[in-house]
């Protein structure tokens, strides 16, 4: 509860200012500073917790060790590969379509940095606010499967006032929050998720050119569309929207349950020491 009244009063502050100094709801200048200001509100709360509960944020899921390392350039490659087998697969079903390329010089260049940034910051304040300290702490009550199941629903449903969204493609997000715990069980952080989640949005929005999460942005790389019924082709949400993207998820979680098998996270028993230690050192 200290950590929700936390969060909510630091975001309801953080809007008033966005507010008045960035009135456009819609401009880029204020989405960025909202995902750097959400970043930060959650990694205060979470230090803050940490200070009482005597742990680092390395503990809720984002060492600094390993920061952009071996485990997010996995992640990176998965989550690119993910996407290019889910096109690839969706063309091969007739509903999606390669239209040649958009971007010409140096605009190539610009645009995927551009959306390379977007996306690192897009992964970091997703995957940390879903899945760093609430996840944690929930899974000292519950266990950590049960709170990974209440996790990756909160986060579909968080993703509902998407233009375009329907209930398939919420439906595959909360199965990607479940791929993101599972890799986040294994692997004892979220570095690998981050990474996944950034190639897989700069993949569909960058790179291929296609909606994510129902939204199509400008300065794309190469040209594409769809067509044909809605749960093959993805429809409006785009290739989030497919029951392919359903079936690839499931894939994924199968693959990485397997070469992942070492469960490290998470590690609870700090707490279990210093409660031991204040036992010791109790006065008869």
């Amino acid at each position: 509860m200290i950590f929700l009244a936390m969060v909510i009063g630091l975001t309801s502050a953080g809007n008033l200012v966005l507010s008045h100094f960035l009135p456009d709801a819609n401009s880029v200048p204020r989405f960025v500073v909202r995902e750097i200001m959400d970043f930060v509100i959650f990694l205060i709360a979470s230090a803050i917790m940490g200070r009482f509960e005597r742990r680092s944020i390395g503990d809720y899921g984002l060492p600094r060790r390993g920061m952009f390392g071996v485990q997010f350039w996995q992640g990176i490659g998965l989550g690119f590969g993910a996407i290019t087998v889910l096109l690839l697969g969706m063309r091969s079903f007739g509903v999606f379509h390669f239209q040649g390329i958009a971007l010409r010089g140096v605009d190539i260049w610009k645009w995927a940095l551009i959306y390379a940034f977007l996306f690192v910051l897009v992964g970091l304040r997703e995957e940390f606010r879903s899945r760093g300290y609430g996840l944690f702490t929930l899974s000292a009550g519950i266990g950590f499967w049960p709170a990974a199941i209440v996790s990756s629903a909160l986060f579909g449903f968080g993703h509902r006032g998407n233009s375009g969204e329907d209930w398939i493609g919420l439906f595959n997000v909360g199965l990607f929050g479940m791929l993101a715990c599972l890799l986040l069980r294994r692997t004892g952080n979220l570095w690998m998720p981050i990474g996944i989640h950034t190639a897989f949005d700069w993949g569909e929005t960058y790179f291929y050119g296609v909606a994510d999460s129902g939204q199509t942005l400008p300065g794309h790389l190469l040209n594409s569309s769809s067509n044909g019924t809605a749960w093959l082709s993805g429809g409006s949400v785009g290739p989030e929207g497919s029951v392919l993207c359903t079936a690839l998820l499931v894939i994924l979680i199968l693959v990485c349950a397997a070469l992942f098998p070492q469960v490290r996270y998470p590690n609870f028993r700090a707490r279990e020491r210093l409660s031991s230690e204040a036992v010791t050192v109790a006065p008869c």
